[in-house]
């Protein structure tokens, strides 16, 4: 299997997820659910990411064929979620409001999904391991994963060393970008959808 490792292969694998996973930009939502009092574990937020991206890796399009569903719609249902993730940072409202008996853990969902392994990522996945061998994808999302993993342990920081105001502007400018990521997501899953239709 390693025989098969490429490094050119690898590093536009990476670059790929990189960009797609975006934890950088996703630092102000985790940001803004510490401020709620919701509880993030970066190892625990880091393992669950991986574990699904190596279920989906090996069994994601048998596992949705299951329930009947086609990725393109599960793109778009991935895309709608991170649209109102975006719109409560963008609009500074609350729209998944928290009932008293909401799990203060904020691990799985939505800081694991849809926000690190979502569907765009999953999707992505699937679409990169058609075109490298998978040691170099295997690889590339073990890496992405260790990003993730210091990527949450540094939000922590920036929340006590930023101040309020400066966490304010960074909330707005990256709800911009996740609701971009949201409708190009929506768009080109929607298009798919209507060509695999007609």
């Amino acid at each position: 299997m390693f025989k098969m490792f490429n490094f050119q292969e690898f590093i536009s694998a990476f670059f790929v997820l990189f960009a797609i996973i975006d934890a950088i930009g996703s630092i102000p939502v985790f940001i803004n659910l510490r401020k709620r009092g919701k509880n993030i574990s970066a190892s625990r937020a880091s393992l669950l990411a991986f574990l699904i991206f190596l279920i989906f890796f090996y069994g994601g399009e048998a596992f949705l064929r299951l329930f009947g569903v086609d990725l393109s719609s599960f793109a778009i249902a991935g895309s709608l979620i991170i649209f109102l993730i975006a719109i409560e940072l963008i609009l500074d409202i609350e729209i998944f409001k928290d009932q008293p008996e909401s799990p203060k853990d904020a691990t799985f969902v939505p800081v694991v999904f849809p926000l690190i392994a979502g569907a765009g990522a999953l999707t992505t996945l699937l679409s990169i391991r058609s075109q490298f061998a998978d040691i170099n994808v295997l690889l590339a999302i073990l890496c992405n994963i260790i990003c993730v993993y210091f990527i949450l342990k540094a939000a922590k920081r920036l929340e006590k060393i930023l101040k309020p105001g400066v966490i304010i502007i960074f909330q707005k400018f990256f709800g911009i970008i996740l609701l971009a990521i949201s409708v190009k997501l929506f768009t080109s899953s929607l298009t798919h959808l209507i060509k695999t239709f007609n």
